[in-house]
């Protein structure tokens, strides 16, 4: 007696429908273009232009004003020290990176109007402000028209455009920038001797195999050139009618 085989069908899992495996291959092409596509038109996003009245009021007991994130934590602890010593010299000094200045701002400008805005906020101490911008690598010192005395216009301007700029044009070096300025001014306002502007470092360049232009204006390497193109042109014409004579 023979039973008829019956095969049963069991009902694939709900997830299995769905699978991008069991995709057509021109379903997931499309799907792949239309991904692309999208990332790029979307446009990335852009850093928005600030000016003194986007930066937020004067923070408490924070000196390091990093609204650029250029800083590492060690190096705004550092500087957190280096400017908390200037109270000192009753002067309440302040660090402040800027990632892009708004369209017709420079950066004195910003520290001037940072200063009128801050200063009915902060100690009777007058500030004393060091402005960077990341984007131009640019950099700018300002302070309270009550510290021009201590701190002549063209002190703050040789640091904010020598003492600076040098790092920061050179590798974008924001912590040397800071140290360096904060040491220059800290120096003086002790009574010391001004260092002056940082002596920018010779560049010696290194000897060449490569000749100069006047070297091979002078060279009669052209002359040889032209005499082993003939000579390699008219050897083996001869030997080939030497040998086939």
């Amino acid at each position: 007696m023979h039973f008829a085989s019956r095969q049963v069908v069991l009902p694939a899992a709900a997830g299995s429908l769905n699978r991008p495996d069991t995709l057509p291959v021109w379903h997931r092409w499309l799907l792949a273009v239309t991904t692309a596509l999208v990332l790029w038109l979307v446009p990335a996003p852009v850093a928005l232009a600030v000016s003194a009245a986007d930066l937020p009021d004067l923070p408490a007991g924070e000196h390091v004003l990093d609204t650029a994130s250029v800083l590492s934590r060690a190096a705004s602890s550092e500087l957190e020290i280096k400017l908390a010593a200037f109270e000192g010299a009753h002067i309440d000094a302040r660090l402040v990176t800027l990632n892009r200045l708004d369209y017709g701002l420079s950066l004195p400008a910003v520290g001037r109007e940072l200063i009128e805005r801050w200063k009915q906020a902060s100690s009777p101490d007058p500030l004393l402000l060091l402005l960077i911008d990341s984007q131009t690598n640019t950099a700018a010192v300002v302070v309270d028209p009550a510290l021009n005395g201590q701190l002549p216009r063209d002190l703050l301007t040789s640091t904010a455009r020598s003492t600076m700029a040098t790092p920061l044009r050179d590798g974008a070096r924001y912590r040397q920038a800071s140290v360096e300025a904060l040491d220059r001014l800290a120096l003086v306002l002790q009574g010391g001797e001004d260092p002056g502007e940082a002596a920018e470092a010779e560049v010696v360049s290194l000897p060449s195999n490569v000749p100069s232009r006047e070297e091979t204006a002078n060279s009669n390497a052209f002359t040889w050139v032209i005499v082993l193109l003939v000579v390699g042109t008219i050897v083996p014409m001869l030997t080939w009618w030497v040998f086939s004579r």
